[in-house]
This record gives structure tokens, C-alpha cells and sequence, in this order.
């Protein structure tokens, strides 16, 4: 989850004019990594192989 002060730490580092979609792409981009770190660290990862097995099935 994104807290108000990642948002506002972000934020001040944008160029003084930016558009709606560039902030919206930035948001979107650091809540995807944040998921992926939590996931990580409850160990909701799969192993590389385990990962290719199930790729391969979505590719058929």
C-alpha cells in the first residue's frame, strides 16, 4: 500500500509541469513494487522453474 508520504516524496521530484498520466504512470509503478516486496517478504514468490511451468501453460 502507497502511504501519503511516498506519494508527496515523489511528487516533489516531479519537473515543475507534468501531466495527469505521467503521475498516474509513476503511482501505478511504485503500488506494483510495493505489492512485489510485500509478496516477497511473505514469501508469495514462485522459483524461476516453477514460474516457466506456469507460463508455458498460459501459453497454450
Amino acid at each position: 500500500m502507497l502511504t501519503k508520504d511516498n506519494v508527496i516524496k515523489t511528487l516533489s521530484k516531479f519537473p515543475e509541469n507534468f501531466t495527469l498520466d505521467e503521475l498516474v504512470d509513476k503511482l501505478i509503478f511504485m503500488d506494483k513494487v510495493e505489492r512485489g516486496l510485500e509478496q516477497s517478504l511473505a514469501n508469495k514468490v514462485y522459483a524461476q522453474e516453477e514460474a516457466k511451468k506456469r507460463l508455458s501453460k498460459w501459453l497454450k
